[in-house]
């Protein structure tokens, strides 16, 4: 049996038994009871819960599209590696599975994609801040991807209108308006100015 908890914004399916972990097996199980009752949630599964996620606001949505197709505009001309938007589940070496708001695996890592989820750590991680979401937890699921492997973090708060890049060798940096996003250890010469991230006010 699982019971289901609410934890702010999102949803902790536990294990009725303290002693017993959440497993992957058991996050398709979900799913498939999800989908047959035609809900279409996305899931997560962290130190043995799953995790139902909440929806994007359309700010964190767009500025999520906005990212992945800068990306993709510079990775696959390029055959560099593949790009991923937050549906994109990655099994990680700690047993969890979660789900980038955008991510980027180089191609020598991943020279197919499968019907699976992927089993290693993104190269790039990128998560955007949504309306409800609280800043500390979205640090510290982009420096678990750190400290299981990840070469590059991205944190975009587009509050503040900050982009924060986290590495395992270095501080984190703190981007604004009129600075330029680089990553030069994982994709030499791609440059995007951070205000080109937000969305356009039409008139």
């Amino acid at each position: 049996m699982t019971s289901i908890l609410t934890d702010r914004e999102d949803l902790q399916i536990q294990s009725g038994s303290p002693s017993t972990r959440l497993t992957v097996a058991h996050l398709e199980q979900v799913q498939a009871i999800l989908s047959e009752a035609h809900l279409d949630y996305q899931l997560e599964l962290v130190d043995g819960k799953i995790i139902v996620m909440g929806p994007s606001d359309l700010v964190s949505s767009e500025i999520g599209a906005e990212f992945g197709r800068l990306l993709l505009n510079w990775v696959k001309p390029r055959k560099l590696g593949r790009v991923f938007e937050s549906s994109g589940g990655f099994i990680l070496p700690n047993s969890d599975l979660r789900t980038p708001d955008v991510s980027f695996v180089l191609a020598a890592r991943l020279k197919q994609s499968k019907r699976y989820f992927a089993e290693l750590v993104p190269d790039l991680v990128v998560e955007i801040k949504s309306q409800c979401d609280r800043l500390k937890p979205l640090r510290s699921k982009i420096l678990s991807f750190i400290e299981l492997g990840a070469q590059v973090g991205i944190l975009i708060d587009p509050d503040k209108h900050t982009v924060t890049i986290y590495s395992p060798t270095a501080e984190p940096i703190v981007l604004r308006d009129g600075d330029t996003i680089s990553i030069p250890e994982l994709l030499p010469g791609w440059e995007v100015p951070v205000a080109e991230l937000w969305p356009i006010e039409f008139e």
